[in-house]
């Protein structure tokens, strides 16, 4: 990773005082946006500033939910405009859905 540094300027925030960091910081590094953190002193004129993410959001986890419930949706309009098709699941159903399924294991 390239070193490059960003300039602060003061920063009046509500009653408190604080930095303001350039919108190339928060461009160029979309990770630390509302991120929260703590400075620490370590000489007269120097801090360390660590900050620390909010975890991001699962994006590929919203858009599975969104293809399932597309799907659902489809499979749901399907079955109601050719309800004249549609069959009980039946408990013999049940029983040859079981014997199908006899050994496989499923990754948690």
């Amino acid at each position: 990773m390239n070193a490059k540094t960003y300039s602060l300027s003061p920063a009046k925030i509500g009653n408190s005082s604080g930095f303001r960091l350039p919108a190339s910081f928060y461009r160029d590094h979309p990770q630390f946006n509302n991120a929260t953190g703590w400075v620490e002193v370590v000489a007269d004129n120097t801090l360390l500033v660590k900050l620390e993410p909010a975890p991001p959001e699962p994006e590929e986890e919203e858009e599975d939910n969104l293809i399932l419930s597309l799907f659902l949706d489809f499979i749901t309009k399907d079955a109601l405009k050719n309800s004249d098709r549609l069959e009980a699941y039946t408990a013999e159903m049940a029983q040859e859905d079981d014997e199908l399924l006899v050994g496989v294991e499923l990754d948690p």
